[in-house]
């Protein structure tokens, strides 16, 4: 499905100008139809995915409890 640049910054959390400034640059990949520029949304399904498996992984971090640590109870 292709978005507009409008459409497609609001899915993904970024700056208008920073998604037009990835498209300049090649980033991102779009159509230009003479007004607008088009991108197609299933290149970011990548990016979502990888973006759900780092949240679950700081949440796995966080909820880890710290160690004991060995030295503290070391009376010399």
């Amino acid at each position: 499905m292709f978005k507009s640049i409008e459409a497609t910054a609001k899915d993904i959390g970024m700056p208008e100008y920073q998604i037009l400034k990835y498209i300049y640059e090649g980033r991102i990949k779009a159509v230009h139809d003479g007004e607008n520029f088009l991108i197609n949304s299933a290149q970011f399904d990548t990016y979502h995915e990888q973006l759900e498996r780092i949240k679950e992984e700081i949440e796995i971090w966080r909820n880890t409890p710290i160690p004991e640590d060995m030295d503290v109870k070391d009376e010399d």
